[in-house]
């Protein structure tokens, strides 16, 4: 017997990311590209390099996965029709005439869809990447979770490559140095979605697509109404970071406090007291001096 929950997950589970949810994800992608200063002159002045950059925050996740598993790193040329529909979307975006896209673009509701979709997709991509990545080794978990990952945020890590071959990389925003709050996520839900395939996780896949896109999309639409990124996952991970790596931190800090404790009848212990040596070299001092 089917049930009304099941009846929608599965539902969801089936939906069709082209056109409406691709064209989001292209969306979101190049106004990232356009906000960058300077972008708009690049484009006007050199439209082949500012297309080939668009090309790269679009497909960026597929490139990676793609050079991660020995594969034609070209091979997203392959599906013509995405690439005509991102290619229009970045057309659009940079050459419309009075930059009526970007105005649109600008309304919180509009942002606030497009990047809601834009997350829908991030779930796709990620159970696509663990999927793909099985195929080629069987229960080979590490490999899963690589290629999901890549394939849910490896985009950010393309396009640091293509911005240090411009000359506009910076350390401070190296994704490997410094992970953002979405590579985390991907992560996370990479890590969830291989151990749903591999059978060591209860949960149906079509529920956990279900309930990890609503998770994903929830923390993005407040995140962006809000105007607060500190919604991210520093609670659990400086739980976890104590748990794992704090204890040599926690037994230092126990040993000083412990050093510096005075005794029981209200005075200092005897590490602090001043030694009958010393008081004699005192004494010594003070007689030579005389």
């Amino acid at each position: 017997m089917e049930y009304p929950w099941d009846d929608l997950t599965l539902a969801f589970s089936r939906t069709s990311m082209f056109p409406f949810f691709d064209v989001a994800h292209y969306l979101v992608s190049v106004m990232a590209l356009k906000q960058r200063p300077g972008a708009a002159a690049v484009a006007w002045s050199n439209p082949m390099s500012s297309w080939l950059s668009a090309m790269l925050h679009c497909f960026g996740g597929g490139i990676l996965s793609c050079v991660l598993l020995a594969e034609p790193p070209l091979k997203f040329l392959t599906n013509h029709t995405n690439i005509l529909l991102a290619s229009s979307i970045w057309y659009i975006v940079f050459f419309c005439p009075r930059d009526l896209v970007s105005q649109g673009y600008s309304y919180l509701p509009i942002q606030l869809l497009a990047a809601g979709m834009k997350e829908v997709t991030r779930t796709w991509k990620i159970v696509g990447g663990v999927t793909h990545a099985n195929s080629y080794y069987k229960n080979g978990w590490i490999v899963m979770i690589a290629i999901g990952w890549a394939r849910g945020a490896g985009g950010v890590i393309v396009t640091s490559c293509e911005q240090l071959l411009k000359g506009d990389w910076k350390p401070k925003g190296d994704e490997w140095l410094k992970m953002s709050f979405p590579s985390k996520v991907t992560l996370l839900g990479s890590i969830i979605f291989t151990f749903q395939h591999t059978k060591h996780l209860a949960v149906s896949k079509h529920d956990l697509m279900f309930l990890y896109t609503f998770f994903l999309v929830t923390i993005k639409v407040t995140m962006m109404v809000t105007k607060d990124s500190t919604v991210t996952l520093a609670p659990f991970e400086d739980t976890l970071s104590r748990m794992l790596f704090g204890w040599q931190q926690q037994f230092s800090l126990s040993e000083k406090q412990t050093e510096s404790k005075p005794s029981s009848n209200g005075t200092t212990s005897s590490a602090s007291k001043p030694t009958i040596e010393d008081l004699d070299d005192a004494k010594r001092l003070a007689k030579k001096e005389d």
